[in-house]
């Protein structure tokens, strides 16, 4: 029997996807899932019905909407930011903003009673005049990735106001977990933390050590994303751990989980180097908590050393690998 509540997911494959298809299973949801190539991604969920989606496909998405008939939207699918941010700027243009106008744009003409939630993120804020960020704080992003977030993120206000969608955003910002790869830093400090603290591998090469973010746990801004589209009215919301910690913090906590000192095995390297923002990413969510009812769950220790966990099982059982 099908469940009375039917979700898309796109960007299915990806971390945030595998989180927030959890929380939906679990809740009696039906969740279809999109991406451009499934079987390219990572592993996704027993229960869940995949389709393939190519973002720049309109037609196909109202299709989707019309076969599946959902009642809750959320997009989680984009370029990656981390390393990622300034390369193809078309392409991040296309995928991470023109695309989200094509989905609202569907939602609208298929079934404007269908909830969107957009993954934003804390890349729109850039430069920002003051700290910590909140839903009311200027944007100034600085990369291709942060200027096509922002709008997407604006797109959503217009079809929220205009259209009279239930439109809205979650504005996340660093949020990682187990199923995060190297190709962030996070990742790649946990990574290399297993592998050195097993003998793989004895030195980690990073750029800016003092550079601070506001880390969070993935399933945690997931949930945040689920209670926004459970709220009374649409409305936008940071999700974030309030919190700053240093790539420095990170490579502590990691190093220290497989009983090593850091300063031992990590070397600063100036091609890696970004020099620190003058006003630091720290989220304010305290709407989220007053609204919603929302609080992150898992603090930032206990984060890295689950990444680092989930590395040393790889290297135990390369099968087991989430990504």
């Amino acid at each position: 029997m099908m469940s009375e509540k039917t979700a898309i997911v796109t960007g299915i494959t990806g971390q945030d996807g595998w989180y927030l298809s959890g929380l939906l299973l679990e809740r009696g949801y039906r969740v279809i899932g999109t991406s451009r190539d499934p079987a390219a991604g990572g592993p996704v969920r027993d229960g869940i019905v995949t389709a393939r989606w190519d973002l720049r496909d309109g037609e196909v998405l109202e299709a989707l909407l019309r076969d599946h008939r959902p009642t809750e939207f959320y997009n989680l699918a984009a370029f990656a930011s981390g390393a990622g941010m300034y390369d193809d700027p078309v392409g991040i243009g296309e995928v991470n903003g023109l695309a989200v106008a094509r989905m609202l744009e569907a939602v609208r003409r298929v079934d404007p009673a269908i909830r969107f939630c957009q993954a934003s993120s804390s890349e729109m804020f850039g430069e920002p005049d003051r700290s910590p960020q909140g839903e009311d704080t200027a944007f100034h992003p600085r990369s291709p990735y942060g200027a096509a977030k922002l709008y997407a993120h604006e797109m959503v206000g217009i079809y929220d106001r205009v259209h009279g969608l239930f439109a809205c955003s979650a504005i996340l910002f660093n949020h990682e977990s187990p199923r995060r790869g190297p190709g962030f830093v996070t990742g790649k400090i946990a990574r290399a933390a297993a592998r050195i603290g097993r003998g793989f591998e004895s030195e980690l090469s990073l750029g800016n050590l003092d550079a601070q973010r506001d880390w969070s746990f993935a399933g945690d801004s997931m949930r945040g994303m689920m209670l926004a589209l459970q709220a009374d009215a649409p409305g936008d919301y940071v999700f974030a751990s309030g919190e700053s910690h240093s790539v420095r913090d990170v490579c502590e906590v990691a190093f220290a989980q497989v009983g090593l000192d850091y300063r031992d095995h990590v070397r600063t390297s100036d091609a890696d180097y970004r020099p620190a923002e003058a006003v630091p990413l720290v989220g304010d969510a305290s709407k989220a908590q007053r609204v919603l009812g929302w609080a992150p769950q898992m603090d930032f220790p206990t984060l890295i050393r689950s990444m680092v966990d989930a590395e040393l099982d790889i290297l135990q059982h390369p099968a087991n690998n989430p990504r």
